[in-house]
């Protein structure tokens, strides 16, 4: 293995990307979330709500913080590892991630940064306000991410010229079945992610008998109904991509005659059909899992409260705390099988991943794929800590925790009233 560059520059790449995307799906899952109960909180005037809106927030502050460390590290490895990309198509795929750069680091962080800072700071309302921002902004960086990744699987809207492919029709690489199947898939697997952390913190807390103001059965009943809600518009959005994975890109400005074209993909076949299928059967097994784990715990919590022995009955709320391993692993095993199901093509019929690579020697592809592996491990497990550490806390102890003691007098004008 280490004697092969583009399996290096790959398997980097693979885990990279499987890392960061942990990030991204609980930002995505966590924020509908965070912003439902901050709008209850502001609606009803509750002050109580709102601490439950800062232990929720403290944890998407780690995990967005984390998150864009990892995305600014795997940018730097996708510009350094696939240089061949860039110089082809930089101008087509590259401007979707220029946009999302500019959306996550620039409006979404500036917002975000307001609304961590504006507690007690400005009205409930501008605060929610900057909160619903943030989440707009998560997911129109998504978007741009996800539009693309479509334009490697279904390469649209563009024209080649001496070698460069030059975008010519935004609206056709916006509109790319490739791009908005691939948006509602994660999106709706997102929630499911961000659903299942918010069930294996709220079972932590039960089980403990730690339930202020009712935060943590609120977090179990919303875990549930999304559980239950959310597995169907998974495999309807990942059953559409199917269809895609079968069918040829358009073929304007082809770079590779039909006859090269079978050549090599007849060459490049190798182990990426056995890798691919191992991956859907895995997805596959973990949302049929989840699909009937979902309706159960919403009739066990039902069951529970009408029975009026919902702090007596604390043995099934153990096992929960491993749920959040389904709908990641099934997340990453759907990646795997999208990205597998187009090599050895980096863009379907037009771009090869030999050709995609940076050319470098085997020892410069070894050191690379050790740093990058060894920073995305240290980033994995420093968030993994510290969502654990401050989750078990609970909402006294998160980075956003009022500390009323502690806090300055405001002007009861500009107080929230709450």
């Amino acid at each position: 293995m280490f004697d092969d560059p583009l399996l290096l520059a790959r398997l980097q790449f693979a885990f990279t990307a499987a890392t960061h995307y942990m990030f991204v799906a609980l930002t995505l899952g966590l924020a509908p979330y965070i912003l439902t109960a901050q709008l209850r909180a502001a609606l009803s005037g509750d002050r109580e709500r709102m601490s439950a809106v800062r232990f929720w927030g403290g944890l998407y502050l780690v995990n967005y913080g984390m998150g864009v460390l990892s995305g600014l590290v795997m940018e730097l490895q996708l510009a350094l590892n696939w240089s061949g990309l860039q110089e082809m198509y930089g101008y087509s795929f590259g401007a979707p991630l220029a946009l999302e750069t500019m959306t996550a680091f620039f409006i979404e962080s500036t917002f975000l940064g307001l609304w961590i800072f504006g507690w007690e700071r400005m009205g409930r309302w501008a605060h929610l306000a900057c909160f619903a921002v943030v989440t707009a902004t998560a997911y129109l960086s998504a978007w741009w991410v996800l539009v693309s990744n479509g334009f490697l699987r279904n390469p649209v809207g563009f024209e080649m010229e001496d070698g460069v492919a030059h975008l010519t029709d935004p609206a056709a690489l916006l509109a790319n079945p490739a791009a908005t199947m691939a948006f509602g898939h994660v999106v709706t697997g997102s929630l499911l992610v961000g659903a299942a952390v918010v069930i294996a913190t709220s079972a932590h807390h039960l089980r403990r008998g730690n339930d202020p103001q009712r935060m943590f059965s609120r977090g179990m009943g919303y875990g549930a109904l999304v559980m239950c809600l959310v597995p169907i518009p998974v495999a309807a959005f990942g059953g559409v991509q199917f269809q895609l994975f079968g069918q040829d890109p358009p073929t304007s400005g082809q770079t590779y005659t039909a006859a090269e074209i079978e050549a090599v993909e007849a060459a490049g076949s190798g182990i990426h059909p056995a890798v691919g299928a191992t991956a859907d059967i895995l997805m596959m097994g973990l949302w049929s899992l989840m699909f009937f784990l979902g309706p159960l715990l919403l009739l066990g919590l039902l069951a529970a409260r009408f029975s009026g022995r919902v702090r007596a009955v604390r043995w099934p709320l153990y096992p929960l705390a491993a749920l959040p391993f389904l709908p990641y692993l099934a997340s990453v095993a759907g990646w795997v099988f999208r990205e597998t199901s187009r090599q050895p093509w980096t863009v379907v019929h037009h771009l090869t991943t030999a050709d995609a690579v940076t050319p470098m020697s085997p020892a410069a592809a070894a050191v690379s794929f050790g740093l990058f592996t060894a920073a995305f491990a240290g980033l994995a497990a420093t968030t993994w800590w510290l969502l654990v550490r401050f989750a078990r806390r609970g909402p006294g102890g998160g980075p956003l925790a009022e500390h009323r003691d502690d806090a300055p007098e405001q002007d009861p004008a500009r107080v929230p009233a709450l």
